[in-house]
């Protein structure tokens, strides 16, 4: 496979069963998001074990990345399962837990008569939906229908410009995080990041329940104004960051949305730190077998922007062609990358405190060397996934094959930009870690014998040390 940036798909109700997942593997995903926001734990429980499984007969690895729902505000439930609401109309919202009319509606927030403000906007169902607000009493706002529609139950309500008092990690997410941790999933994303410490209190409570996996890597959703403003603290606290262009949009004016995407994959990249691109990146194919040629150019743009990967949401979940959306993604990815010389921004610039951590400067180095000698591939020793991670932001032209002896290790790997993991036992020399190297590298990849690769490692290869060798190996027959 040629294609770097990496396809993340969300599983739903259209892509669970094992032969959509089989399919969905087949045409390109490397990360299977399960977003905790919808189904139970029964169901998380069954298509956690059909992944694994079907990966397993694929003799292939996928990660699967837990999103945890965090405290999104929602409307309730509705009586008739669905009101009109009609411009100029008066609306109220409460706090209260009725079943809901065309006059008033409950919502999930206890805060919101203290968050509201007269003459203040609440935005509903993504957006579609505008209340002004008219008065607070009580357990109550009252708004006026600004832009009308349907509403239906269980609708996302944004107040833009308000800084909520709301905590980020819920009760549900915390009996989520439980179970994810238990079923031995790969990768957390944390919902309606703030501030560095939503993430600096997810992983005390990671720590809490099981210390060891404390090291899981955690992504941060950027949904709010906030964690725009906190842009650089977050992204050191997380191993990741996601741009969450769906609720962004909303809190945001939608002009501004395309910049701070740039914005947030190039200091990422700086930070070297892995970001995502998110929300209606072709979502016409919900309903559709072809995406529209805006989509195409959207998940090109991010791609030659440098990020790490796209991610599909609703596309994959509920729509109609999921494996030909995975396929079309793949394919457009494939197209963006064959120009990224003459289109692409992504380039090697770490920031001053990175360029002086050693395992940075053999990265580096080992871009270098294998760009000298026109090496075919760089081969990457990691037991923690981190060298990985490092060679890949450092963006080398030629594939990179990341060893590991940690089966945990090996399935995070697929998330990496331009990395293909490869499952290995412990060597305890270099003439035995360059005799896996050869087994493998000619047995899985496109690398023949007599070709060259950059190899990196730390040394001695026994003991669990940062990289501190880089070394050219001429690939030999087995």
């Amino acid at each position: 496979m040629n294609r770097r940036a990496k396809i993340i798909a969300t599983l739903g109700p259209a892509s669970e069963d094992k032969k959509t997942i089989k399919n969905l593997l087949t045409a390109g995903i490397d990360v299977a998001r399960i977003n905790f926001s919808h189904g139970d734990l029964e169901s998380h429980t069954r298509v956690i074990q059909t992944l694994r499984e079907t990966a397993r007969e694929l003799n292939r690895p996928i990660t699967i990345l837990q999103d945890l729902s965090g405290p999104k505000i929602r409307t309730g439930e509705i009586k008739s399962g669905k009101i009109n609401l009609v411009q100029g109309k008066q609306l109220i919202l409460t706090t209260d837990d009725i079943l809901g009319t065309e006059e008033i509606v409950s919502v999930n927030y206890p805060d919101l008569p203290q968050n509201a403000e007269v003459g203040g906007r609440i935005l509903l169902d993504d957006g579609k939906l505008e209340l002004s607000v008219k008065e607070i009493k009580g357990s109550q706002v009252v708004t006026e229908v600004v832009q009308g529609g349907v509403l239906k139950p269980r609708k996302g309500v944004n107040l833009p410009g308000t800084n909520l008092t709301i905590r980020t990690l819920t009760e549900k997410d915390l009996v989520d995080l439980k179970f994810g941790l238990a079923h031995d999933i790969d990768v957390l994303a944390l919902s309606y990041v703030r501030s560095a410490n939503d993430i600096e209190r997810l992983r005390e409570e990671i720590k809490k329940i099981n210390p060891d996996q404390s090291g899981i890597p955690i992504i941060a959703k950027l949904e709010h104004p906030e964690a725009i403003e906190n842009l650089h603290e977050i992204i050191h606290a997380a191993d990741g960051v996601m741009v969450a262009r769906g609720d962004l949009g909303i809190e945001m004016p939608p002009e501004s949305v395309p910049i701070i995407q740039k914005r947030i994959i190039a200091v990422a990249n700086k930070h070297l730190s892995f970001v995502i691109i998110a929300t209606q990146m072709l979502e016409s194919m919900v309903n559709n077998p072809r995406p529209t040629r805006a989509e195409a150019s959207d998940v090109a743009n991010a791609v030659l922007d440098g990020c790490d990967a796209v991610m599909l949401s609703g596309e994959t979940a509920i729509g109609k062609f999921p494996v030909k959306t995975v396929q079309m993604m793949a394919s457009i990815i494939q197209q963006s990358e064959d120009h990224s010389d003459e289109w692409g921004h992504s380039y090697f610039d770490p920031t001053e405190d990175a360029i002086h951590d050693n395992a940075v400067s053999i990265t580096r180095a080992a871009r270098e060397l294998a760009h000298d000698r026109s090496v075919s591939a760089i081969a990457v020793f990691t037991r923690s996934g981190r060298t990985a991670r490092l060679m890949s932001k450092a963006r080398p032209r030629v594939p990179i094959l990341a060893f590991t002896p940690v089966e945990k290790t090996y399935q995070y790997l697929s998330m990496l930009w331009g990395t293909t993991p490869c499952l290995i036992p412990q060597a305890a020399s270099i003439e035995e870690m360059l005799s896996h190297v050869d087994t493998e590298v000619i047995e899985g990849t496109q690398v023949k014998p007599g070709q060259e690769i950059v190899l990196i490692a730390g040394f001695p290869i026994d003991k669990m040390v940062p990289p501190n060798l880089a070394l050219l190996h001429t690939v030999k027959s087995r």
